[in-house]
């Protein structure tokens, strides 16, 4: 198994924390998991939400996905969290990287790096 390491922003450490325990001693074990307990892959995500139905039926099919990472950040923005926050909670390595998310946001983008 090869290992994949990735940061957990402060905020949500103790339900992944708590997720973890739930899973158990086994290192393989997973904490997160599919409607049928395996691994959460893209199929597994785009059958789980009904997303070419739902995309589908809205007249929407050039949509993916990863268009939600967009509209959550510029919601977030929106909301007025700080764009440092945002880029923690999206894994960005830069700023920059997290501005070229938000689309049409009421709130300021700044402060700078």
């Amino acid at each position: 198994m090869t290992e994949r390491q990735f940061r957990i922003v402060e905020e949500i450490r103790p339900l992944v924390a708590q997720r973890v325990l739930s899973a158990g001693p086994d290192r393989d074990a997973r904490p997160f998991t599919g409607p049928r307990g395996g691994r959460i892959s893209t199929a597994v995500l785009g059958d789980a939400t009904h997303w070419d139905d739902a995309v589908t039926e809205l007249g929407y099919e050039h949509l993916c996905r990863h268009d939600l990472r967009h509209t959550g950040l510029t919601w977030f923005a929106d909301a007025g969290v700080q764009v440092h926050v945002m880029r923690r909670i999206a894994d960005h390595g830069s700023l920059t990287t997290t501005r070229r998310h938000l689309h049409g946001c009421r709130s300021p983008p700044a402060p700078q790096e």
